[in-house]
């Protein structure tokens, strides 16, 4: 079953911009607010690695490759989150994936949206 949905990749130049969103699904995100959420990506043989995290108190935290050019939000009467993505690079290129959390629920991802930064 679909939980989480990304939406907002593409084919972008360097030095681009993109806005990422995810909206979670299903009735288990009936209490929203409760989710930790993040954003991590992939590129091929590499592990999934975290981009950024906005936790259910507002908290806020970035990778440090991505400090300074990415902003994480989210929108909890709609069940989004977003990351603006600027001045990409050829090494943000990747899938991004939308993750929620609780202990209780345990995590759940989204399919993924495909990024390409083209130099």
């Amino acid at each position: 079953q679909v939980t989480l949905v990304e939406s907002g990749g593409g084919l972008v130049q360097d030095g681009g911009s993109l806005r990422l969103s995810c909206v979670a699904l299903r009735k288990i995100f009936s209490v929203f607010v409760t989710y930790d959420m993040a954003w991590y990506r992939q590129v091929p043989e590499k592990q999934r690695e975290l981009v950024a995290t906005i936790t259910s108190a507002g908290t806020i935290e970035y990778a440090d490759s991505v400090k300074g050019r990415f902003t994480i939000s989210r929108d909890n009467s709609n069940k989004k989150i977003y990351l603006r993505m600027n001045n990409l690079k050829s090494g943000d290129t990747g899938v991004y994936y939308c993750s929620a959390y609780t202990p209780e629920m345990g995590r759940y991802w989204g399919q993924g949206t495909q990024v390409t930064v083209s130099s």
